[in-house]
């Protein structure tokens, strides 16, 4: 049976109100320092990096309002910086969105490391049944090669096609389309491109992307509880999707730094490695000259070359792997900014001046300033007043919702002195949110993320993720609140506005706030009922 795309996001829950309950977990649980699972800890110093350096990166992140969720340097395999903004935590996983494209790179190399293909195959010869009537002399000429570097031919970026399409077939979808350019001679990037070199992955082993790569490359580096969203018949989407935690970016990018050997046991191929690091292609992207701009120093299989002679897997929004081999320096960075290039900038303004070829001196001073910075990094909570004397006359009051596109048919607030339980009620049933005051309330949502995301795929049986929840009255008669869901890279801003027995409840996602648009979602208007 094929179903359309509307179809699709029905049977998985996907079309149901982006709104859920939440149950209250302890910070602590969280928030802890995560396990040694495989890099040692030092001073920067030990490792000849001033720690003066580092703690002018953080100030410049922070100036600059890059909106940074975390940071880990590198230096000689050993963590010599590493911090969250609070509410993310160190055993939280993140969204990496394209970083997630290097990992599917690094399952092709494996791949034709045991024989199971090259990357001078055609990439129709993998799915016969799949292709085309008439196979186009481009189409017939694209290798896993091409697909590897982002020259498939293509004018614009598949990706767009695949998702909206009708046809719920990926690959089949992406076999379609017209290779407007010869394969190998026009760079365009192609998040599609990617997805089918997870399908090949899939087709020749019969395992997701994942699954393969799982006890190859995750199990070998202590990385656990690692996911990965899919296309509609259970392909991992390849270009984006995986979630991991920070410190896994810098183990991935520490066995780049030693050329695939890990603990003595050789994982990738050093000359996989080599050629998936160096510019195979000329990239485009940014809006700088070339000396300027790291999206103009070349591409390789699924990695950006850099300035400075290194190079990087990057994500949206800011998901960064940043090697730099002649440093012997990873830095591991999760974000959700507008300015990608404003921080890789600051890595070049800050962190790499200060890393010199031997130990140096220790620096206390510097070294606590560094620890007391890295120890109390927070986002910004939700700013206003604790109370107001609207509090007392709408608490706990039912507001009946006019109708209206989320089928939401209520909406109450009920406050204590140190939170709010937001509830709002669909034909999906009733939902609680439950926030903190001028502070974090941890807890587990079934609120569905995808409207705040750039990318409309899921975790396959994910109903729940963990959410950190603050409010406070910006005015006497409004109430907002900020809802952070920290294993992805969003967040959304929730205004309750009561004036004389009515209520108005908007939602505006960071994305939205990001690229000064408007949020999709229509304002809720409701009249006070009890």
């Amino acid at each position: 049976m094929v179903l359309n795309r509307r179809e699709f996001l029905e049977k998985t829950g996907l079309a149901a109100l982006q709104l859920g309950l939440i149950s209250q977990l302890p910070l602590s649980s969280w928030a802890e320092a995560a396990p040694n699972t495989g890099l040692p800890r030092s001073t920067p110093e030990l490792q000849g990096v001033g720690s003066a350096g580092i703690f002018d990166f953080v100030n410049a992140i922070e100036s600059k309002k890059l909106n940074l969720h975390s940071l880990i340097v590198v230096r000689h395999g050993k963590i010599v910086a590493e911090g969250w903004w609070g509410p993310y935590a160190p055993d939280l996983k993140h969204t990496l969105y394209s970083l997630s494209k290097s990992f599917t790179s690094t399952a092709i190399g494996l791949a034709v490391a045991e024989g199971k293909l090259k990357v001078e195959d055609k990439v129709v010869s993998f799915f016969p049944k799949d292709a085309p009537a008439t196979i186009s002399p481009n189409l017939a000429a694209m290798r896993v090669k091409d697909l590897l570097t982002m020259s498939t031919g293509h004018d614009k970026d598949s990706t767009p096609s695949l998702r909206n399409a009708q046809e719920t077939n990926w690959v089949k979808s992406f076999l379609a389309l017209p290779v407007e350019h010869e394969p190998g001679t026009f760079f365009v990037y192609n998040s599609g491109a990617t997805y089918m070199l997870s399908a090949i992955i899939q087709k020749l082993t019969g395992e997701t992307v994942l699954n393969y790569l799982t006890p190859r490359l995750f199990k070998p580096l202590n990385i656990v509880g690692v996911d990965w969203e899919v296309d509609p018949n259970g392909i991992n989407t390849g270009g984006w999707g995986l979630r991991l935690k920070t410190e896994d970016i810098a183990k991935f990018g520490q066995l780049l730094i030693q050329k695939g050997v890990w603990n003595g046991k050789r994982l990738v191929s050093e000359d996989w490695i080599k050629d998936a690091s160096s510019a195979q292609v000329e990239s485009k992207g940014g809006s700088r000259k070339k000396e300027e701009n790291d999206w103009l120093q070349g591409y390789g299989y699924q990695f950006w070359r850099c300035r400075h002679d290194g190079f990087r897997g990057d994500g949206a929004y800011g998901q960064y792997c940043v090697v730099l081999p002649k440093e012997d320096l990873v830095v591991a960075i999760t974000s959700e900014t507008a300015d990608m290039q404003g921080i890789l900038d600051q890595v070049w303004d800050h962190i790499l001046p200060a890393v010199r070829n031997a130990p140096i001196p220790a620096d206390k001073t510097a070294q606590n300033q560094l620890k007391q910075k890295l120890s109390t990094l927070a986002l910004v909570i939700q700013k206003g007043k604790p109370a107001s004397p609207t509090a007392a006359t709408v608490n706990g009051k039912n507001f009946a919702i006019g109708e209206n596109a989320l089928s939401v048919t209520n909406v109450s607030l009920s406050f204590r002195d140190d939170g709010c339980d937001f509830k709002i009620k669909d034909n999906k049933g009733e939902h609680l949110v439950s926030c903190g005051i001028n502070k974090w309330k941890y807890g587990i949502t079934d609120i569905n993320t995808l409207p705040l995301k750039l990318t409309q795929t899921i975790i396959p049986g994910e109903t729940q993720t963990k959410i950190a929840a603050s409010g406070a009255w910006t005015d006497d008669n409004t109430f907002e609140m900020t809802w952070r869901f920290i294993e992805t890279a969003h967040y959304e801003v929730v205004k309750c506005r009561f004036n004389q027995g009515d209520i108005e409840t908007e939602f505006v996602r960071s994305l939205a706030i990001l690229g000064n648009t408007k949020d999709a979602r229509p304002i809720l208007k409701g009249k006070l009922v009890s």
